[in-house]
Protein backbone atom coordinates (compact mmCIF):
# COMPACT_ATOMS: atom_id res chain seq x y z
CA UNK A 1 0.00 0.00 0.00
CA UNK A 2 2.87 2.35 0.88
CA UNK A 3 5.02 1.60 -2.51
CA UNK A 4 1.53 2.32 -4.42
CA UNK A 5 0.35 5.63 -2.78
CA UNK A 6 4.40 6.73 -2.80
CA UNK A 7 4.04 6.00 -6.76
CA UNK A 8 0.70 7.96 -7.14
CA UNK A 9 2.13 10.90 -5.38
CA UNK A 10 5.28 11.27 -7.50
CA UNK A 11 5.11 14.13 -9.95
CA UNK A 12 4.87 13.12 -13.45
CA UNK A 13 6.37 15.41 -15.66
CA UNK A 14 6.03 15.64 -19.76
CA UNK A 15 8.27 16.82 -22.26
CA UNK A 16 7.35 19.13 -25.00
CA UNK A 17 9.41 20.45 -27.61
CA UNK A 18 8.51 23.75 -28.75
CA UNK A 19 10.27 24.06 -31.89
CA UNK A 20 12.69 23.84 -34.35
CA UNK A 21 10.25 23.64 -36.65
CA UNK A 22 7.09 25.71 -35.24
CA UNK A 23 4.65 28.15 -36.31
CA UNK A 24 4.44 29.60 -32.85
CA UNK A 25 8.05 30.21 -32.93
CA UNK A 26 8.50 32.73 -35.73
CA UNK A 27 11.91 31.16 -36.46
CA UNK A 28 13.63 27.79 -36.46
CA UNK A 29 14.70 27.56 -32.32
CA UNK A 30 14.13 24.93 -30.17
CA UNK A 31 13.03 25.52 -26.24
CA UNK A 32 12.53 21.82 -24.78
CA UNK A 33 10.10 22.48 -22.08
CA UNK A 34 9.33 19.99 -19.08
CA UNK A 35 5.97 20.51 -18.57
CA UNK A 36 3.40 20.02 -15.24
CA UNK A 37 -0.13 19.95 -17.21
CA UNK A 38 0.12 23.25 -19.02
CA UNK A 39 2.50 24.56 -16.42
CA UNK A 40 5.99 24.91 -17.66
CA UNK A 41 8.60 23.96 -14.81
CA UNK A 42 11.68 24.12 -16.76
CA UNK A 43 12.96 25.01 -20.32
CA UNK A 44 16.12 24.79 -22.10
CA UNK A 45 16.90 26.64 -25.02
CA UNK A 46 18.95 25.40 -28.35
CA UNK A 47 19.93 27.38 -31.17
CA UNK A 48 22.36 27.08 -34.01
CA UNK A 49 19.54 25.79 -36.68
CA UNK A 50 20.72 28.23 -38.98
CA UNK A 51 24.60 29.19 -38.21
CA UNK A 52 25.90 30.26 -41.26
CA UNK A 53 29.50 31.01 -39.99
CA UNK A 54 29.03 34.91 -40.60
CA UNK A 55 31.89 36.43 -38.71
CA UNK A 56 34.05 33.96 -40.72
CA UNK A 57 33.06 34.79 -44.03
CA UNK A 58 33.30 38.30 -43.11
CA UNK A 59 36.95 37.42 -42.07
CA UNK A 60 37.47 36.09 -46.02
CA UNK A 61 35.78 39.02 -47.93
CA UNK A 62 36.99 42.92 -48.68
CA UNK A 63 34.99 45.39 -46.43
CA UNK A 64 32.14 46.14 -49.36
CA UNK A 65 31.21 42.56 -49.88
CA UNK A 66 30.35 42.34 -46.35
CA UNK A 67 27.32 44.43 -46.50
CA UNK A 68 24.98 41.63 -48.24
CA UNK A 69 25.93 39.56 -45.51
CA UNK A 70 24.58 41.96 -42.41
CA UNK A 71 21.33 41.79 -44.55
CA UNK A 72 20.66 38.30 -43.36
CA UNK A 73 20.97 39.21 -39.50
CA UNK A 74 17.66 40.68 -38.40
CA UNK A 75 16.35 40.23 -42.12
CA UNK A 76 13.08 42.78 -40.61
CA UNK A 77 15.15 46.32 -41.04
CA UNK A 78 18.06 44.90 -43.26
CA UNK A 79 18.97 48.31 -44.05
CA UNK A 80 19.66 49.36 -40.56
CA UNK A 81 22.48 46.63 -39.96
CA UNK A 82 23.69 47.40 -43.77
CA UNK A 83 24.71 50.83 -42.66
CA UNK A 84 25.74 50.47 -39.08
CA UNK A 85 28.25 48.29 -41.12
CA UNK A 86 28.98 50.90 -42.78
CA UNK A 87 30.01 53.29 -40.41
CA UNK A 88 31.82 50.58 -38.79
CA UNK A 89 34.22 50.75 -41.62
CA UNK A 90 34.02 54.81 -41.24
CA UNK A 91 34.96 55.23 -38.22
CA UNK A 92 38.65 53.01 -39.04
CA UNK A 93 39.12 55.00 -41.97
CA UNK A 94 38.05 58.13 -40.24
CA UNK A 95 35.84 59.36 -43.25
CA UNK A 96 33.57 62.65 -42.98
CA UNK A 97 30.36 61.66 -44.24
CA UNK A 98 28.06 64.44 -45.90
CA UNK A 99 25.39 65.66 -43.66
CA UNK A 100 22.97 64.91 -46.57
CA UNK A 101 23.81 61.19 -46.85
CA UNK A 102 23.29 61.10 -43.02
CA UNK A 103 20.14 61.91 -43.17
CA UNK A 104 19.10 60.00 -45.79
CA UNK A 105 20.25 57.13 -43.97
CA UNK A 106 18.39 58.36 -41.00
CA UNK A 107 15.28 58.50 -43.10
CA UNK A 108 15.77 54.89 -44.40
CA UNK A 109 16.57 53.63 -40.61
CA UNK A 110 13.64 54.93 -39.09
CA UNK A 111 11.72 53.40 -42.20
CA UNK A 112 13.17 49.99 -41.28
CA UNK A 113 12.21 50.33 -37.36
CA UNK A 114 8.75 50.93 -38.33
CA UNK A 115 9.01 47.66 -40.39
CA UNK A 116 10.16 45.80 -37.86
CA UNK A 117 7.93 46.69 -35.21
CA UNK A 118 4.99 46.10 -37.56
CA UNK A 119 6.04 43.09 -37.33
CA UNK A 120 6.52 42.48 -33.76
CA UNK A 121 3.20 43.85 -32.94
CA UNK A 122 1.23 42.61 -35.22
CA UNK A 123 2.53 39.09 -34.60
CA UNK A 124 1.41 39.22 -30.77
CA UNK A 125 -1.96 40.31 -31.63
CA UNK A 126 -1.80 37.11 -34.01
CA UNK A 127 -0.82 34.79 -31.29
CA UNK A 128 -3.44 36.06 -29.01
CA UNK A 129 -6.04 35.33 -31.68
CA UNK A 130 -6.70 38.89 -33.73
CA UNK A 131 -5.82 38.32 -37.05
CA UNK A 132 -7.22 41.22 -38.93
CA UNK A 133 -5.27 44.13 -37.04
CA UNK A 134 -1.98 42.03 -38.75
CA UNK A 135 -3.23 41.82 -41.91
CA UNK A 136 -4.41 45.35 -42.21
CA UNK A 137 -1.38 46.87 -40.92
CA UNK A 138 1.04 44.91 -43.05
CA UNK A 139 0.11 46.79 -46.27
CA UNK A 140 1.61 49.74 -45.13
CA UNK A 141 4.77 47.57 -44.40
CA UNK A 142 4.46 46.60 -48.31
CA UNK A 143 4.64 50.71 -49.03
CA UNK A 144 8.45 50.76 -46.77
CA UNK A 145 9.39 48.15 -49.16
CA UNK A 146 8.26 49.62 -52.25
CA UNK A 147 10.13 52.69 -51.03
CA UNK A 148 12.94 50.20 -50.53
CA UNK A 149 13.13 49.03 -53.79
CA UNK A 150 12.71 52.47 -55.32
CA UNK A 151 16.06 53.64 -54.34
CA UNK A 152 18.23 50.57 -53.93
CA UNK A 153 16.37 47.70 -56.32
CA UNK A 154 15.79 45.41 -53.31
CA UNK A 155 12.94 44.77 -50.46
CA UNK A 156 13.47 42.66 -47.87
CA UNK A 157 17.54 41.85 -47.84
CA UNK A 158 18.71 45.21 -49.04
CA UNK A 159 22.25 46.19 -49.81
CA UNK A 160 21.42 49.69 -49.22
CA UNK A 161 24.06 52.17 -49.42
CA UNK A 162 27.80 52.33 -49.58
CA UNK A 163 30.88 52.68 -47.40
CA UNK A 164 30.87 56.67 -47.69
CA UNK A 165 26.90 57.25 -48.07
CA UNK A 166 24.17 56.05 -50.42
CA UNK A 167 25.10 54.81 -53.84
CA UNK A 168 22.61 57.08 -55.55
CA UNK A 169 20.27 59.90 -54.58
CA UNK A 170 16.52 59.48 -53.47
CA UNK A 171 14.75 59.74 -57.16
CA UNK A 172 11.54 61.66 -57.36
CA UNK A 173 9.31 58.77 -57.14
CA UNK A 174 11.09 57.68 -53.58
CA UNK A 175 10.34 61.35 -52.43
CA UNK A 176 6.71 60.60 -53.53
CA UNK A 177 6.04 57.48 -52.33
CA UNK A 178 7.75 58.18 -48.91
CA UNK A 179 5.37 61.48 -48.89
CA UNK A 180 2.47 59.03 -49.77
CA UNK A 181 3.42 56.74 -46.85
CA UNK A 182 3.82 59.38 -44.71
CA UNK A 183 0.38 60.82 -45.18
CA UNK A 184 -1.31 57.39 -44.78
CA UNK A 185 0.59 55.22 -42.02
CA UNK A 186 -0.78 57.26 -39.22
CA UNK A 187 -4.53 56.29 -39.88
CA UNK A 188 -3.40 53.07 -40.17
CA UNK A 189 -1.72 53.06 -36.98
CA UNK A 190 -4.69 54.60 -35.35
CA UNK A 191 -6.89 52.26 -36.75
CA UNK A 192 -4.96 48.97 -35.55
CA UNK A 193 -4.60 50.40 -32.18
CA UNK A 194 -8.04 51.27 -31.32
CA UNK A 195 -8.84 47.43 -32.68
CA UNK A 196 -5.78 46.43 -30.43
CA UNK A 197 -4.49 48.42 -27.65
CA UNK A 198 -7.34 48.73 -25.35
CA UNK A 199 -8.60 45.21 -26.15
CA UNK A 200 -9.91 43.39 -22.75
CA UNK A 201 -9.09 39.65 -24.33
CA UNK A 202 -5.62 41.22 -25.42
CA UNK A 203 -4.56 43.18 -22.22
CA UNK A 204 -6.12 39.99 -20.31
CA UNK A 205 -2.90 37.78 -22.46
CA UNK A 206 -0.42 40.49 -22.07
CA UNK A 207 -0.66 42.28 -19.16
CA UNK A 208 2.05 40.51 -16.39
CA UNK A 209 2.76 37.93 -18.58
CA UNK A 210 6.75 37.29 -19.48
CA UNK A 211 7.86 40.08 -17.42
CA UNK A 212 11.56 40.81 -16.40
CA UNK A 213 12.51 43.03 -13.60
CA UNK A 214 15.05 46.17 -13.98
CA UNK A 215 17.83 44.08 -12.48
CA UNK A 216 17.12 41.08 -14.28
CA UNK A 217 17.04 42.59 -17.83
CA UNK A 218 20.46 44.82 -17.16
CA UNK A 219 21.94 40.94 -15.58
CA UNK A 220 21.00 39.62 -19.08
CA UNK A 221 22.25 42.73 -20.62
CA UNK A 222 19.22 43.91 -22.62
CA UNK A 223 18.80 46.72 -24.35
CA UNK A 224 16.32 48.06 -27.07
CA UNK A 225 12.36 47.93 -26.89
CA UNK A 226 13.03 44.84 -24.50
CA UNK A 227 15.17 47.09 -21.85
CA UNK A 228 12.80 50.18 -22.52
CA UNK A 229 10.07 47.99 -21.13
CA UNK A 230 11.26 47.23 -18.06
CA UNK A 231 12.23 51.19 -17.28
CA UNK A 232 15.44 51.83 -18.53
CA UNK A 233 15.68 54.61 -21.07
CA UNK A 234 18.57 53.55 -22.89
CA UNK A 235 18.63 54.21 -26.73
CA UNK A 236 21.79 54.33 -28.78
CA UNK A 237 20.63 57.05 -30.73
CA UNK A 238 20.84 59.02 -27.72
CA UNK A 239 23.48 57.91 -25.59
CA UNK A 240 25.57 57.67 -28.63
CA UNK A 241 24.56 59.66 -31.33
CA UNK A 242 25.80 59.07 -34.56
CA UNK A 243 24.46 59.88 -38.75
CA UNK A 244 23.17 63.41 -36.72
CA UNK A 245 20.58 61.94 -34.77
CA UNK A 246 21.66 64.91 -32.40
CA UNK A 247 19.85 66.79 -34.86
CA UNK A 248 16.18 65.30 -34.53
CA UNK A 249 13.81 65.76 -31.75
CA UNK A 250 12.36 62.10 -30.13
CA UNK A 251 10.64 61.06 -27.10
CA UNK A 252 12.26 57.86 -25.77
CA UNK A 253 9.11 55.57 -24.48
CA UNK A 254 9.57 52.94 -21.38
CA UNK A 255 6.86 50.97 -19.37
CA UNK A 256 6.94 50.19 -16.12
CA UNK A 257 6.61 46.15 -15.64
CA UNK A 258 8.73 44.44 -18.32
CA UNK A 259 5.93 42.72 -19.32
CA UNK A 260 4.66 41.95 -22.64
CA UNK A 261 1.71 44.95 -22.69
CA UNK A 262 4.62 47.28 -21.83
CA UNK A 263 7.03 45.27 -24.70
CA UNK A 264 4.17 45.79 -27.26
CA UNK A 265 3.36 49.66 -26.16
CA UNK A 266 6.94 50.70 -26.40
CA UNK A 267 7.47 49.39 -29.83
CA UNK A 268 4.26 50.81 -30.46
CA UNK A 269 5.16 54.59 -29.52
CA UNK A 270 8.69 54.16 -31.05
CA UNK A 271 6.59 53.52 -34.87
CA UNK A 272 4.69 57.24 -33.80
CA UNK A 273 8.45 58.19 -33.00
CA UNK A 274 10.31 57.32 -35.79
CA UNK A 275 7.55 59.11 -38.31
CA UNK A 276 8.28 62.21 -36.27
CA UNK A 277 11.91 61.78 -36.81
CA UNK A 278 11.27 61.11 -40.64
CA UNK A 279 9.34 63.98 -41.06
CA UNK A 280 12.41 66.20 -39.72
CA UNK A 281 14.51 64.52 -41.75
CA UNK A 282 12.68 65.36 -44.86
CA UNK A 283 11.55 68.83 -43.90
CA UNK A 284 14.67 69.94 -42.96
CA UNK A 285 17.70 67.22 -45.46
CA UNK A 286 20.17 69.69 -46.56
CA UNK A 287 21.76 69.71 -50.22
CA UNK A 288 25.11 68.57 -50.99
CA UNK A 289 26.22 65.35 -52.15
CA UNK A 290 24.70 62.06 -51.07
CA UNK A 291 28.62 60.67 -50.24
CA UNK A 292 31.77 61.28 -49.13
CA UNK A 293 34.72 61.49 -51.50
CA UNK A 294 36.22 58.25 -51.30
CA UNK A 295 37.53 57.24 -54.22
CA UNK A 296 38.62 54.05 -52.62
CA UNK A 297 35.49 52.80 -51.60
CA UNK A 298 32.78 54.47 -53.71
CA UNK A 299 32.86 53.14 -57.77
CA UNK A 300 33.72 55.85 -60.18
CA UNK A 301 30.51 56.60 -62.79
CA UNK A 302 30.46 54.06 -65.60
CA UNK A 303 31.12 56.50 -68.31
CA UNK A 304 34.31 57.65 -66.93
CA UNK A 305 35.69 54.18 -66.26
CA UNK A 306 35.47 53.38 -70.12
CA UNK A 307 37.32 56.66 -70.62
CA UNK A 308 39.43 57.79 -67.53
CA UNK A 309 42.46 55.40 -67.01
CA UNK A 310 42.20 56.72 -62.49
CA UNK A 311 38.48 55.92 -62.68
CA UNK A 312 39.24 52.33 -64.42
CA UNK A 313 41.84 51.53 -61.97
CA UNK A 314 39.56 52.44 -58.72
CA UNK A 315 36.79 50.43 -60.28
CA UNK A 316 39.28 47.47 -61.07
CA UNK A 317 40.53 47.75 -57.28
CA UNK A 318 37.13 48.38 -55.77
CA UNK A 319 35.67 45.12 -57.40
CA UNK A 320 38.40 42.98 -56.97
CA UNK A 321 38.37 43.98 -53.58
CA UNK A 322 42.15 45.46 -53.79
CA UNK A 323 41.45 48.27 -51.37
CA UNK A 324 43.39 48.16 -47.70
CA UNK A 325 42.28 49.75 -44.78
CA UNK A 326 44.50 51.30 -42.31
CA UNK A 327 45.15 49.14 -39.05
CA UNK A 328 43.26 49.59 -35.88
CA UNK A 329 40.54 48.54 -34.08
CA UNK A 330 36.93 50.12 -33.18
CA UNK A 331 33.63 49.28 -32.15
CA UNK A 332 30.97 51.26 -33.27
CA UNK A 333 26.96 50.44 -32.52
CA UNK A 334 23.62 51.33 -33.56
CA UNK A 335 20.08 51.23 -32.45
CA UNK A 336 18.66 48.27 -34.23
CA UNK A 337 15.03 47.16 -34.13
CA UNK A 338 15.41 45.00 -31.58
CA UNK A 339 18.38 46.91 -29.60
CA UNK A 340 22.11 47.63 -29.68
CA UNK A 341 23.50 46.49 -32.77
CA UNK A 342 27.26 46.54 -32.71
CA UNK A 343 30.16 45.76 -34.77
CA UNK A 344 33.44 44.89 -33.37
CA UNK A 345 36.29 45.18 -35.83
CA UNK A 346 40.00 44.82 -35.67
CA UNK A 347 42.28 45.15 -38.94
CA UNK A 348 45.88 44.27 -39.63
CA UNK A 349 45.75 46.60 -42.83
CA UNK A 350 45.12 43.82 -45.04
CA UNK A 351 42.23 43.96 -47.70
CA UNK A 352 39.94 42.44 -45.31
CA UNK A 353 38.90 42.03 -41.54
CA UNK A 354 41.68 40.51 -39.14
CA UNK A 355 38.38 39.70 -36.88
CA UNK A 356 35.26 41.12 -37.25
CA UNK A 357 32.20 40.08 -34.20
CA UNK A 358 28.54 41.34 -34.76
CA UNK A 359 26.89 42.27 -31.30
CA UNK A 360 23.12 40.88 -31.90
CA UNK A 361 20.57 41.96 -29.54
CA UNK A 362 18.71 39.07 -30.15
CA UNK A 363 21.28 36.26 -29.17
CA UNK A 364 21.46 38.24 -25.69
CA UNK A 365 17.94 39.00 -24.51
CA UNK A 366 17.21 35.31 -25.70
CA UNK A 367 19.16 33.77 -23.19
CA UNK A 368 16.61 35.24 -20.33
CA UNK A 369 13.29 33.28 -22.19
CA UNK A 370 13.80 30.14 -19.67
CA UNK A 371 13.65 32.28 -17.10
CA UNK A 372 10.57 34.36 -18.40
CA UNK A 373 8.62 31.90 -19.28
CA UNK A 374 9.13 29.46 -15.95
CA UNK A 375 6.08 28.71 -13.89
CA UNK A 376 3.58 30.32 -16.62
CA UNK A 377 1.32 28.39 -19.11
CA UNK A 378 2.62 27.17 -22.23
CA UNK A 379 0.03 30.08 -24.22
CA UNK A 380 2.02 32.93 -22.22
CA UNK A 381 5.30 31.18 -23.47
CA UNK A 382 4.30 32.22 -26.80
CA UNK A 383 3.10 35.65 -26.62
CA UNK A 384 6.40 35.76 -24.23
CA UNK A 385 8.63 34.69 -27.27
CA UNK A 386 6.70 37.11 -30.14
CA UNK A 387 7.07 40.08 -27.35
CA UNK A 388 10.50 39.48 -27.69
CA UNK A 389 10.64 39.91 -30.93
CA UNK A 390 13.36 37.07 -31.45
CA UNK A 391 15.16 36.97 -35.55
CA UNK A 392 16.41 33.75 -35.90
CA UNK A 393 18.53 35.12 -38.74
CA UNK A 394 20.04 37.91 -35.85
CA UNK A 395 19.84 34.73 -33.19
CA UNK A 396 22.53 32.53 -34.67
CA UNK A 397 25.28 34.81 -37.02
Amino acid sequence: MNATSSTYDEKQYSTLNLGPTHPATHGIFQNILTMDGEMIVDSVSTVGYIHRAFEKLAEHRPYNQITPITDRLNYCSSPINNMGWHMTVEKLIGAEIPKRAQYMRVIIMELSRIADHIVCDTVIAVDTGAMTGFLHLFQYREWIYEIFEEICGARLTTNIGRIGGMERDFSPKAWEKLDHFLKNFPTGLREFQKLVDRNRIFMDRTINVGGITVDMALDYGFTGPNLRAAGVDYDVRVANPYSSYEDFEFDIPVGTNGDTYDRYMVRMEEMWQSLRIIEQAVKNIPDGAYHADLPEFYLPEKQDVYNKMEALIYHFKIVMGETAVPKGEVYHSVEGGNGELGFYLVSDGGRQPFRLHFRRPCFIYYQAYPDMIRGGMLSDAILTMSSMNVIAGELDA
